[in-house]
């Protein structure tokens, strides 16, 4: 099931410019800080001498620090209005119960959605559940080691962390750090490489509570602050028109990548990319926007 309206609860963005971090404030007032995770010193080789450093491309990518009384922080946006860039982000939903329509023919991929991406080289962070990637592991597996994209996850089961959430079942809160869990297990097992430690609740849905239960899984919750509307559209036209007027410096878009529930995003994404570029954006992964 695909929603696409946000509950916040606790909100943070972060935007760096060339002299430092600025924050946002959610409904509870919790500010994040970004807190990118150094790499380890160089260990001493044979010789006596420290080892080459990891290359960039390795580096732990940036989180945000946890918020007061340990809650998760929240990233929805940059806040540098002086870069244009933005992050276009795809939701690669499915439940454990839709396995049997799965077996029946009915498609929760979108490998044309992928292969367009390549195509036009734009980076993209997939939110994938891990029912989605054990359903589709070869598929998980191709993105999850292509250097343009990076696999954030969207929980196991696709069960809401707070009620009510459009008719979504409810994850308890002792299960929802177990659940994130869950989901990047399935990732390993599938082989992907290029994931990184962020979380998208499904239907958009939290309170304190949830960003509570799942400080465990030591994720930054990202959400977005443009709908593409894509979700059960059929008119490719009006989600890439939707996309357009809201987008501005920093952004983050939220899309699907799961061609029964959202079968005209790559038609909408094909307009949206030479568009954007038109006007001097660049694209990028949410690890480089949020880094920024």
């Amino acid at each position: 099931m695909i929603i696409f309206v946000r509950r916040l609860a606790t909100a943070v963005a972060l935007g760096a410019t060339l002299a430092g971090c600025g924050s946002g404030i959610g409904s509870s007032g919790t500010r994040g800080a970004l807190a990118t995770q150094p790499p380890p010193s160089a260990p001493a080789s044979a010789s006596g001498r420290p080892a080459p450093a990891p290359s960039p491309e390795r580096a732990a990518p940036p989180t945000l620090a946890a918020g007061p009384g340990g809650l998760t922080p929240v990233f929805e946006r940059a806040l540098d209005t002086r870069t244009k860039t933005v992050a276009l982000t795809f939701d690669a939903d499915m439940t454990a119960g839709q396995g049997p329509r799965a077996a029946g023919g009915e498609r929760f991929d979108n490998p044309a959605l992928i292969a367009s991406l390549r195509r036009l080289k734009v980076p993209a962070t997939v939110f994938m559940t891990g029912r989605w990637a054990e359903e589709y592991p070869d598929q998980a597996r191709s993105i999850g080691r292509d250097p343009l994209f990076e696999i954030a996850n969207h929980s196991y089961s696709h069960h809401a962390f707070a009620s009510p959430c459009y008719g979504l079942p409810t994850v308890s809160a002792r299960q929802m750090s177990t659940d994130v869990e869950r989901a990047f297990t399935a990732f390993r097992e599938a082989g992907a490489r290029n994931v990184v430690p962020y979380f998208r609740f499904p239907g958009g849905c939290y309170d304190d509570g949830a960003l509570r239960a799942l400080a465990p899984a030591k994720v930054t919750a990202v959400q977005w602050d443009v709908v593409s509307g894509d979700a059960f559209a059929r008119d490719g036209e009006a989600v890439a028109e939707q996309v357009l007027a809201g987008v501005r410096p920093g952004s983050v878009v939220v899309m699907h990548c799961t061609r029964s529930a959202a079968p005209v995003t790559e038609q909408a994404v094909l307009r949206i990319v030479p568009e954007l570029r038109e006007r001097g954006y660049r694209f990028v992964k949410v690890s480089e926007l949020m880094k920024r």
